[in-house]
């Protein structure tokens, strides 16, 4: 039961009110529990409160009650000790709901949505509702354990973390550090994300990756290389001024529920809505306008709607005039190429439809374009991004309230994870693999560069982008020579992350099975466990692999930042100390790092805390480590005690525009937080002492550089074929002292426009030879942006081609496995790719060998899978939780009444879903018009069934998920985006039985 505030509730600021009287209800409950509670121990408490009296009741009432006297004159536990409210930030979705935990006598009792909150407005989703269960779940892996004999067997923490850290020595002696594979997670806060980057990079390895390769790296490469970065530029809040949204790849009632809230407040001020998709979603309901298009066949449709929009002129001429690059190629090829006709063939959308879209566009500006998966998950995800970013630019609608590309995250701090985590390709902050990138962290990070380069195999490896873990199944199964790298993979360590997310389960199972070393870390044992404790096939069975299961805390049993998808960071309190002997994913690499023989060096920077009487590094001073670094995409001005400020005064920030609407000082550490978005989105430039105020709405000509206003990055040179890659004269951010284009900044630029001596003497010491992105100081950003109005990453154009991508212009491509060879024939998949990630990539061999085994006659439907609102990501966390679990039982697949009657499958009864990989996945069916005859839908949330058979047996005793169903990913086909290695799962094909 969710409480507005009243007597006994937490308040504001963060304190708990007494409550001058108990309801009779209360002094019941006080009556019958008096006796038995100072004898309860923690375990048996929680049980009582939360499952004895009722969740709803129990979790409502809890927190009134004071301090009372049991019958022998002894207190009771409830109220006999400190209560206290800590803020924290849900640990799912990426919208970034704020919640507040009632803690008494160390027990979390209760909690209650954050209405300060201008994100979710005292708002929260079914799993968001159901935190507490998270943190206090009874299905969570409680000890260090070892796979024995095809058991998990207990063992000590020091046996594990000595154990493993041998293997890893012997592995990395034996075949090189690139062997071992590092699996980080979007649910590490921002400060365990960086760390774990920071710790590869120490071990001597690029091999590192986590979901966001597999969710929106499609986004990141294709939007960051159309104007700067590779972010969603506005906001949820934003969508408020929105006169038009376009939903296309997004199911956010589902997905993202509490951001629909802002959308819903848009409908009521008029705006259009718009979904398009292949099925009929919890958010198509909404719409004002459902469009069903053939899953994969976004640019058709993307490039129909500007046929229109040419056709008829309805583009923003000075607008593209001024602002981007190589429109007028893409108007050639979208007039000649998509006529209504090849746009109908293609996509299934007639003229008519596509027209009336295109009309609303037009006549509703400014509008937003909102996408998720299923624009990412394609071979070809990174040109159907490109496709909705050009569209946005055709209309003007990017760099302006209403308007832009809001690109919903998955996790509750995947944005974070890819801005500063283990990337394969990068640093933290998308510094790239160069010495000089290198150089930058080594002096940030108070080492020397050739410490780190020496734990390298080669310094050919250091630059070189390590696997993605899309692929890292071909790490350990591909042919050795075929492999750009030493080693084939024989370990991996599965930090945070769910292995039935990834496509090709059936041999992700056999590379599994094949390893040398396999280590989980996770609060909950995941799929992965099962599936390594599975029996497989003998020939791939490594008889000397070792596997281990550690258990992670939960993000409410430590602090630290998280980024929601719109950039704001929040800081989450310690809710709870940890349970069990879990211990904290950054304590865990400390002491990895202290045997691995590099923890001095890993934590050089920081301080310890104590937690359990061992060294924890404290997340404060990571974040502040990032403060000094991360300097490209603003990662510095956000220092722990401004955000922390700001999730203390949350009542003080407009819920449209994020902005303080005063100025408001901190209680606890003075910070005034008048001028500032709330939590400072990035890019927050320059020191925290600069206090630039965070930017909400990207590239906003219409704001001052220090107020958060912006323009395109120069990133992509000054000339391009003779043409003018920089904005055009009279087109900048408001007040800025260079009313052209210009460059990124350096010490040359700044020397050249005499701006040189406004530095002080220890900035120009600092600063001399750099540019923006290198200068430890910030002064060169100070002076440019705060003294100038000037932007340093420059004044540029956007760019409607990319000329660095397989397909400067985006292009239609078939999918690989497809139900439509006629048109694969006239748009068919990329020349396959050799040395691709260190990976040889197959496109054309695998579409013309489908093509010619006449496949789709085998497998007639498109199978294409989506999120529920019960659950999140691989679903171990949430389908342990009761009150989760109880809300969807079962793993189910959508088909068409048309289809079910041609089977012979009734609503509800069991059918058999077969792919082309041999996996026969065993699901409910649910006969529904939902979905077209053509395509057939199963969420992707479910583990712990392998074709057909409970995996239960598999699990550690007691840490298991309540609910078990097929994984989609069992069965998913090959398939990786040209760019990024995104894997291919909105289109793959299937056949349906009854079972």
């Amino acid at each position: 039961m969710l409480l507005t505030k009243k007597a006994g509730s937490a308040s504001r600021d963060g304190a708990a009110s007494p409550s001058n009287s108990a309801s009779p209800f209360v002094h019941s409950l006080r009556r019958g529990l008096s006796n038995a509670l100072p004898t309860m121990d923690r375990r048996a408490f929680l049980r009582r409160s939360g499952l004895g009296v009722g969740v709803g009741l129990a979790a409502g009432q809890l927190a009134l009650i004071r301090k009372a006297d049991a019958a022998d004159g002894r207190p009771t536990a409830i109220g006999a000790g400190k209560v206290e409210v800590r803020r924290t930030v849900c640990s799912h979705c990426s919208v970034g709901c704020a919640s507040d935990a009632v803690v008494e006598n160390g027990v979390w009792v209760r909690q209650e949505p954050v209405f300060d909150s201008p994100i979710n407005l005292g708002a929260h989703c079914a799993k968001g509702a159901a935190l507490r269960e998270h943190g206090h779940g009874e299905y969570r892996l409680r000890y260090p354990m070892k796979l024995v004999n095809g058991k998990y067997q207990r063992i000590s923490w020091d046996t594990a973390l000595d154990e493993i850290t041998a293997k890893l020595k012997e592995l990395s002696k034996a075949s090189g550090p690139d062997s071992i594979y590092w699996i980080g997670s979007s649910k590490h806060s921002n400060e365990q994300s960086y760390l774990l980057r920071k710790f590869v990079s120490f071990f001597g390895s690029n091999n590192c990756d986590h979901q966001a390769r597999i969710c929106h790296s499609t986004t990141v490469a294709g939007v960051a290389n159309t104007w700067g970065y590779g972010a969603m530029t506005n906001s949820y809040n934003d969508m408020r001024n929105a006169k038009v949204a376009m939903y296309i790849g997004s199911n956010a009632a589902e997905a993202h529920p509490v951001s629909m809230l802002h959308m819903l407040h848009a409908k009521e001020r008029g705006c259009k809505m718009i979904v398009v998709d292949p099925r009929f979603t919890r958010t198509a309901a909404k719409a004002d306008e459902y469009v069903r298009i053939r899953s994969g066949s976004d640019i058709p449709f993307l490039f129909g709607i500007l046929h229109h929009i040419f056709k008829n002129g309805w583009e923003d001429k000075k607008y593209i005039n001024d602002r981007v690059f190589g429109m007028d190629e893409v108007r050639a090829e979208v007039l000649a190429k998509w006529t209504p006709d090849k746009v109908e063939e293609a996509c299934g959308v007639k003229e008519a439809q596509v027209l009336k879209v295109a009309t609303w566009l037009n006549e509703n500006r400014p509008g937003t374009v909102v996408w998720c998966m299923g624009q990412t998950q394609h071979s070809i995800g990174n040109a159907i991004v490109r496709a909705s970013c050009i569209l946005q630019l055709a209309l003007g609608n990017v760099g302006t309230s209403g308007g832009g590309t809001n690109i919903f995250r998955g996790h509750d701090n995947v944005q974070g994870a890819t801005d500063v985590g283990p990337n394969p390709d990068s640093l933290p902050g998308y510094y790239g693999l160069t010495e000089g990138s290198w150089k930058h962290f080594a002096a940030s990070w108070g080492v020397d560069y050739e410490w780190i380069k020496s734990r390298y195999a080669s310094p050919a490896m250091m630059s070189k982008p390590g696997i993605t873990v899309s692929r890292w199944i071909d790490g350990v199964l591909e042919k050795n020579e075929l492999i750009d790298q030493d080693s084939n993979l024989r370990g991996v360590v599965y930090w945070g992350h769910a292995p039935n997310s990834q496509t090709r389960g059936l041999e992700m199972k056999r590379a599994m099975d094949k390893l040398d070393l396999l280590v989980v870390i996770d609060p909950y044992p995941s799929a992965t466990a099962a599936m390594a404790a599975m029996p497989g096939k003998a020939e791939d069975l490594n008889p000397n692999r070792a596997v281990y299961l550690l258990p992670a805390c939960t993000q409410f049993e430590t602090s630290g930042s998280c980024t929601a998808s719109n950039r704001s960071l929040q800081w989450r309190e310690k809710v709870i100390e940890p349970l069990w002997e879990s211990r904290s994913d950054h304590m865990i690499m400390q002491q990895f790092a202290d045997r691995l023989g590099f923890g001095k060096e890993l934590s050089k920077n920081y301080k310890m805390q104590k937690v359990k009487g061992m060294d924890e590094p404290v997340p404060d001073d990571i974040l502040r480590e990032i403060n000094t670094n991360c300097w490209a995409i603003g990662y510095t001005g956000q220092s722990p005690e401004r955000l922390q400020a700001h999730m203390r005064n949350m009542a003080a920030f407009d819920v449209v525009t994020l902005k303080a609407k005063g100025s408001v000082k901190d209680k606890v550490n003075g910070y005034d937080i008048a001028g500032d978005y709330f939590g400072l989105p990035w890019p927050c430039y320059g020191t925290p002492a600069l206090k630039h105020p965070g930017s909400t709405n990207l590239y906003d000509t219409s704001k001052h550089v220090m107020d958060g206003g912006g323009n395109f990055r120069a990133n992509f040179g000054v000339e391009r074929n003779g043409k003018n890659l920089l904005a055009e004269d009279g087109s900048h951010s408001l007040g800025a002292a260079i009313t052209t284009g210009y460059p990124e900044l350096d010490h040359l630029l700044l020397k050249r426009l005499g701006w040189w001596d406004e530095l002080t003497d220890d900035e120009k010491k600092k600063a001399d030879g750099k540019n923006w992105k290198t200068d430890p100081s910030g002064g060169m950003i100070r002076v440019f942006m705060k003294n100038h109005g000037c932007h340093p990453f420059g004044n540029a154009k956007a760019r409607a081609t990319v000329w660095n991508f397989p397909d400067s212009i985006p292009q239609h491509r078939e999918p690989l496995y497809g139900t439509r060879p006629d048109l694969a024939a006239k748009y068919p998949t990329h020349d396959d790719k050799m040395a691709f990630w260190r990976m040889p990539t197959l496109y054309k061999t695998v579409q013309q060998r489908n093509i010619a085994d006449k496949i789709s006659e085998k497998f007639p439907y498109i199978m294409t899978s989506g999120r529920l609102v019960e659950y999140e990501g691989g679903g171990e966390e949430t389908r342990s939780n009761p009150w989760l679990a109880e809300l969807q039982q079962q793993m189910f697949i959508e088909i068409n009444p048309k289809v079910a009657a041609e089977k012979g499958i009734r609503n509800g009864e069991r059918a058999w879903v077969m792919t082309p990989t041999g996996a026969r996945l065993n699901v409910q069916a649910l006969v529904t018009e939902r979905v077209g005859p053509d395509t057939v839908f199963l969420p992707f949330h479910f583990s712990g069934h392998w074709q057909g058979a409970d995996m239960l047996a598999y699990y550690p005793e007691g840490a298991h998920p309540i609910v078990r169903g097929e994984a989609i990913n069992t069965s998913t086909t090959y398939g990786y985006d040209s760019v990024t290695m995104m894997q291919e799962t909105k289109t793959t094909i299937c056949n349906v039985e009854r079972a």
